[in-house]
């Protein structure tokens, strides 16, 4: 059984198990997050298709850390101006375990 669900603006496809970096969520390590935007459920039988979530369904998952993503260079350049900017950026993240899909 597998669901799609939504957190931060992005979609996943996530089955029990699985382990999966979000967007930070404000939770501790450890603690127990229920995640209620599922917009498929999928597994037994035929598939349940939100318009747009299905109602009723939840994702349960256990938070494992908070953790940055990979710094990633932000550079712009203006050619034959002498303009240059370097930024660099570090999305934080919350590392997840799925627990459970409930359709």
């Amino acid at each position: 059984m597998y669901a799609i669900i939504k957190t931060g603006g992005k979609q996943y496809k996530v089955a029990a198990n699985d382990v999966i970096k979000v967007e930070k969520i404000a939770a501790q390590a450890g603690d127990t997050v229920k995640l209620e935007e599922v917009l498929m459920v999928a597994g037994d039988g035929a598939p349940k298709v939100g318009a747009p979530l299905v109602a009723g369904a939840s994702v349960t998952a256990e938070v494992l850390e908070q953790t940055k993503g990979d710094k990633v260079i932000v550079f712009k350049k203006r050619r034959r101006h002498n303009y240059r900017r370097k930024n660099g950026h570090r999305q934080n993240l919350t590392v997840l375990r799925i627990t459970d899909i409930k359709a």
